[in-house]
């Protein structure tokens, strides 16, 4: 009847390939009714509206098959490739990829807790990912992790091929091994509110969980049950290699008619089992009693016996509810198969018919050559040489290896015969590229004259005249309440701070210790001193070329006073211009990233972040950074992981300072790798100014832009910082933490 059935709504299309994986979206305040988004074997990933059959819109940037995808809140979508990586999406543009894995990804989710992603590979792992790091990796599978479920903030389940299911905390351990599968698991789903699960696989079943025990099996006529999924009203759907979907239910009023019931049970009966599958564990006909046997009755639900009825062999399944034996199926021959299981071999992730291994010389190494038996020989033979630069004289040689090998067998009927949605049963070419991303085009913020820095600060002064960044904090709250003086932000924030007879005192201390070679000498002393002077005081001297070389070189051999003299003078225009414009910025980089060392010295490290938030000051130094902005956060995040509090200060301003340039520019790869940044060192960071800097950089951010302020949500990075509106003193803390909370 119509209330029990389903009915096809729309047929949507978008794809040129197989469709893979299939996800919905919640419902938005834009989409009352949520979103469908669904993977494809041709790279994309296309987001429908539930009433078209056009997609809204599709998402690129994946190299290879899209084969897992899972939603989040505010809009977020994770998916897992064949590429290797994962990429989490915002409507329709890629915040960021998630690199780690070193075979396909076949399985994604995101757990409840905001900003943490798990990922499953076929290199055997599962990794935990927050604000785009890796956090932790999952070891305990022995072969290709194929699917995740959720079962808590804290726990999750995972399924692979290698016949297991493990339950995990996030911690890091495995807290349960199930077995009960006699062949690959494809598929996992939890029921609603509770820890019981459901399995599918290439052992023809679907199996029912209970108090972590298999309490039910139902077994399929198709060989491989690629998925399924628990329904809010606890009803189980599965699709199968048949081409069918089929709902299990335990309520009487949803239960299929007895007609129906009856046609599933004579197509089970009619169903072929291999023996070489291991389905049915190892089988001598010979040894095998008569029909008599199913007169006793089963001692558990999904009971198998094997009987001999008339020479031929059959399996029948006890069924405790209904209190008999069910036939579900002929055992037969092996179909040809040359292979375990369902008659595939993993390589790298995906499925082949036959993996050869190729010897090109006998001294030589060996090749792995992966094949099809839908794949043109001479084409697998042709990547093949290319992808392992093998001479190319080889071809006819290596195509016939191909054909002698294979006994020129092709494809099944296709009727009979349903290939794998995932690997395409030979659809993929290999050799075809599966290069891992790499990081989109250059940053927008390269167009010269594009922005003008104002040269005095714009920014409105708090009550009593005491700047929020040096000042002790000493002004009233009464002013925040009136309006927001702390973001966004348009100046950089520098580090002014110095007594350079301290300085030169150290340099020449220092200097006298040095090697010959490396010594400066009191000539160069002196225009160290001029230079201090021109860039220091408000005199009308410029800083000469001379004395930019005599930097040049101290700063290579004598580090500390030379770096903090570099950190002073790369403020002055023309220092700024020298050092970061096109001639000599590459040098200037690498010198401040050797600094900047994790395993460097901390006073080095301290004052290379310094340098680094002075030169966006003027516009070669902005310029240059926005470049640079990957290389230099991802070094200055190792170094402020430790806990040095003067280090916290000056790489939370140099993250305001991005934050700034990012606020002026529409970059929204730049605003995920800060908003992450700052995630993730707010959990180590205790200094309170460290604190207030990171809480303006994010202020100026996610204003104006309302993707940013949903990324935010969805990294969690108002849980993270809900503490801070509750400090006392000092009070701006507390006042920036409010206004950054409520545009969250």
């Amino acid at each position: 009847s119509l209330n029990r059935g389903f009915t096809e709504m729309h047929c949507m299309r978008g794809h040129s390939n197989f469709v893979s994986c299939v996800c919905i979206i919640p419902p938005s305040d834009l989409y009352p009714r949520g979103l469908i988004a669904t993977g494809g074997n041709d790279h994309n990933i296309c987001i429908f509206t539930v009433d078209s059959t056009a997609p809204l819109y599709v998402l690129k940037g994946h190299k290879n098959a899209v084969c897992s995808l899972s939603s989040g809140k505010f809009g977020t979508l994770l998916s897992g490739s064949w590429d290797t990586t994962a990429k989490v999406w915002l409507h329709d543009r890629c915040m960021m990829t998630l690199q780690g894995h070193t075979a396909a990804i076949w399985a994604v989710k995101i757990l409840p807790e905001q900003g943490l992603m798990l990922t499953g590979s076929a290199d055997k792992t599962i990794k935990l990912w927050k604000a785009g790091r890796c956090e932790r990796t999952f070891t305990g599978h022995e072969d290709c992790v194929r699917g995740l479920a959720i079962l808590s903030e804290m726990e999750f389940l995972s399924c692979a091929n290698d016949a297991s299911v493990r339950r995990w905390h996030i911690s890091g351990k495995c807290l349960q091994v199930y077995y009960g599968h006699t062949n690959y698991i494809y598929s996992i789903s939890v029921f609603p509110h509770c820890k019981d699960f459901v399995t599918t696989g290439e052992d023809r079943s679907l199996r029912i969980w209970k108090q972590g025990e298999c309490a039910q099996t139902i077994r399929l006529p198709a060989q491989s049950v690629w998925c399924c999924c628990v329904l809010d009203n606890g009803d189980i759907v599965v699709g199968a290699s048949d081409g069918f979907v089929r709902v299990f239910t335990e309520s009487s009023e949803r239960t299929a008619s007895a007609e129906e019931i009856q046609a599933f049970e004579n197509e089970l009966s009619q169903a072929s089992i291999d023996p070489k599958t291991g389905d049915l564990g190892d089988i001598n006909a010979e040894d095998l009693p008569g029909k008599e046997h199913l007169k006793e009755p089963g001692t558990r639900d999904g009971q198998t016996r094997l009987i001999k009825d008339n020479g031929k062999v059959e399996a029948y399944q006890w069924s405790v509810s209904e209190g008999r034996w069910i036939k579900i199926g002929d055992v037969v021959g092996s179909s040809g198969a040359t292979q375990q299981t369902s008659g595939k071999v993993l390589f790298e992730g995906k499925e082949y018919d036959y993996v050869f291994t190729i010897d090109v010389n006998e001294n030589g190494p060996s090749y792995k050559l992966p094949y099809n038996i839908t794949d043109d020989p001479w084409l697998t033979a042709y990547n093949f040489l290319q992808k392992n630069d093998l001479n190319p004289m080889f071809l006819d040689q290596v195509a016939k290896f191909i054909m002698d090998n294979t006994k020129g067998q092709t494809l099944l009927n296709t009727n009979t015969q349903f290939s794998d949605p995932f690997t395409g049963a030979g659809r993929y070419v290999p050799g075809s590229s599966s290069g891992s991303s790499t990081v989109p085009g250059a940053d927008p913020f390269t167009g010269a004259g594009r922005y003008v820095p104002g040269s005095a600060s714009n920014a409105v002064a708090p009550m009593g005249g005491v700047d929020p960044y040096t000042g002790t904090g000493a002004y009233q709250s009464a002013a925040a309440k009136a309006e927001n003086i702390y973001f966004p932000k348009k100046d950089a924030v520098t580090f002014d701070q110095a007594n350079p007879t301290q300085i030169l005192g150290k340099l020449k201390e220092l200097n006298g210790t040095a090697t010959e070679e490396q010594k400066l000498t009191e000539d160069d002393l002196i225009m160290l001193e001029k230079l201090l002077s021109a860039t220091c005081n408000s005199s009308a001297e410029t800083p000469t070329p001379q004395q930019l070389q005599t930097l040049w070189r101290a700063v290579n051999y004598i580090v500390f006073p030379a770096l903090d003299i570099l950190r002073l003078s790369v403020r002055h225009p023309t220092v700024n211009a020298n050092f970061c414009g096109e001639k000599d910025h590459v040098q200037f980089i690498r010198l401040l990233l050797k600094f900047l060392n994790p395993g460097g010295k901390q006073a080095n490290q301290l004052l290379t972040l310094r340098a680094l938030c002075n030169c966006f000051v003027n516009q070669a130094g902005q310029k240059l950074l926005m470049e640079q902005r990957d290389e230099i956060m991802t070094q200055a995040i190792e170094v402020a992981s430790g806990n040095n509090k003067n280090i916290h200060i000056a790489f939370a301003t140099l993250t305001l300072n991005y934050a700034v340039c990012l606020h002026k520019v529409n970059n929204t790869e730049g605003k995920v790798q800060c908003l992450s940044v700052i995630n993730t060192v707010m959990e180590v960071v205790q200094d309170l100014e460290a604190v207030f800097r990171l809480l303006v950089a994010l202020g100026t951010l996610i204003s104006d832009d309302t993707n940013a302020v949903q990324l935010a949500k969805s990294l969690g990075v108002d849980s993270q910082i809900k503490k801070y509106a509750s400090v006392s003193e000092p009070a701006k803390v507390k006042e920036c933490c409010r206004f950054v909370l409520n545009l969250l």
